[in-house]
């Protein structure tokens, strides 16, 4: 945090700097986070430091063609190691399963709807995508997404569309260029246009993004104090299910380039269930997981007896980079092993060729 000893504020009153890139999506997804420290922290001051990234400024391309692994954190992540900002805000979906050296995950907030949605053009808004007419155009930005619908959907076509949700949303509704957009539900929840969106899309037309619909707090590793500031801000059902879909994530070597996508739920039992699949980017080549653990039995393996503070830390670095939770690191590292274990399952399958020629197949469209 910033204060008078190293010139960052006049006063006395530490004040804690919030890095986020500067669309209004971005801005209300940071105002979330402050507010919900404010009231955690009620005498801490904080900064919000607005900049762009890269995937904010190439908006002529699709996300797969510009060939980063850090589109939309690096400008960011850049500003936290040169202590120009102390904590930054990401959606997690944007983060790479490896960090920078020296940067962890303080906290993974509780999950929005994760799922994709529906927007129709105003002229079909009483479609659904069964019922839109023959060789429609749906905008999409996702690879995943593509896949997937393609497979579901064969009679329609889909074709990039970039820009912020505004923006999209203009492409739209202003033109006829579009029958309709497929967006994350969380960020058209959070804009305010629940009422706009035609169709959720289950598991068994398309499964979302890794770490879709959370929201991630990034911070530098060394920096114990952020680092405890930000832990009363983990949702712990959230955290061990985007610990499975990031092990899963990591270990196909996935991302943007390739159709990599996930679902996963736990039950009132403690069933944590991780659903995980691979495509082409046809989507005629498909292959698709289900496993599962219990959360509730692997934390039996904790001795509460002992003092927390003996202990063994897991590093962060195990679980993709998010800081470990008080008094369920054995849960992560099951739930982590149950996405490596998923994923290595796919790879024996088959699913590494199929990776392979769909990032080859990307790139020689580039």
């Amino acid at each position: 945090m910033s204060d008078n000893k190293n010139g960052q504020n006049n006063g006395s009153e530490s004040v804690l700097r919030i890095g986020s890139r500067d669309s209004e999506l971005a801005m209300k997804q940071t105002n979330m986070v402050k507010d919900a420290l404010q009231k955690i922290h009620p005498n801490l001051k904080f900064e919000i430091v607005t900049m762009k990234t890269k995937g904010d400024k190439i908006l002529d391309v699709a996300l797969s063609k510009i060939g980063s692994k850090s589109l939309f954190t690096k400008e960011l992540e850049v500003a936290l190691e040169n202590n120009q900002v102390d904590i930054v805000v990401h959606s997690l979906k944007d983060l790479p399963t490896t960090l920078p050296e020296g940067m962890v995950i303080g906290a993974v907030t509780e999950r929005e709807d994760p799922r994709d949605a529906v927007i129709m053009h105003p002229k079909y808004s009483d479609c659904k995508l069964a019922t839109l007419p023959k060789n429609s155009v749906i905008g999409t930005s996702s690879l995943r997404r593509g896949a997937q619908l393609k497979r579901k959907y064969p009679s329609l076509s889909f074709q990039s569309v970039r820009g912020n949700l505004n923006t999209r949303f203009r492409k739209l509704d202003e033109a006829d260029d579009y029958a309709a957009l497929v967006l994350a539900v969380a960020g058209v929840v959070r804009m305010g246009w629940k009422e706009r969106i035609s169709e959720y899309l289950e598991d068994d037309v398309c499964m979302y993004a890794v770490g879709q619909g959370a929201l991630a707090v990034e911070c530098r590793e060394g920096d114990a104090d952020t680092v405890e500031l930000l832990s009363p801000l983990s949702h712990q059902n959230t955290t061990l299910r985007t610990v499975a879909e990031r092990g899963f994530m990591r270990t196909l070597e996935g991302g943007c380039s390739a159709p990599v996508a996930v679902h996963t739920k736990i039950t009132d039992k403690g069933e944590l269930h991780l659903k995980g699949g691979v495509w082409s980017l046809d989507g005629k080549e498909e292959l698709v997981e289900t496993m599962s653990m219990n959360t509730r039995e692997s934390n039996l393996d904790e001795d509460p007896s002992e003092p927390r503070a003996k202990r063994p830390k897991t590093p962060p670095e195990n679980f993709c980079g998010l800081v470990p939770l008080r008094d369920c690191q054995f849960s992560m590292s099951q739930a982590y092993s149950l996405g490596v274990t998923l994923a290595e399952t796919l790879l024996e399958r088959g699913a590494r060729k199929i990776l392979s020629e769909a990032k080859a197949g990307n790139a020689a469209v580039s």
